[in-house]
């Protein structure tokens, strides 16, 4: 859980929030074509829970946020591009909305798949 102090009071922020905002910012990038799960209890979950919190972790500091997202992306674009604009989108959204620096943002490619098959 992150929280963050102002003079009304302290936030808490959960990361489950946090992990909506960066899905939505990396699956609206051009060439993504979904999540991967990055581990095996993150596939688990994915076979019985379609919308589950898989392929993104988050972990934080007092300097900010570190996340790391496994994406699948689409055959034929240059990956190094895909990436560092899922990284700027990333971190661009998550700054805005939640107020919170983010130190980092790792991006494993778990494979590549062709999004049209005409």
């Amino acid at each position: 859980m992150t929280s963050r102090e102002n003079p009304m009071g302290k936030i808490y922020i959960l990361p489950k929030a946090i992990k909506t905002v960066v899905r939505d910012a990396a699956l609206q990038s051009y060439g993504v074509i979904g999540l991967a799960p990055g581990n095996v209890r993150q596939s688990f979950v994915k076979m019985f829970n379609e919308e589950g919190d898989y392929g993104i972790s988050i972990a934080s500091d007092e300097r900010g946020l570190e996340i790391t997202i496994n994406l699948i992306v689409e055959y034929g674009l240059r990956i190094k591009s895909v990436t560092d604009s899922v990284a700027e989108s990333v971190k661009f959204h998550v700054e805005k909305t939640m107020g919170i620096p983010v130190t980092r943002v790792n991006i494993h490619v778990r494979g590549m798949r062709i999004s049209d098959e005409d």
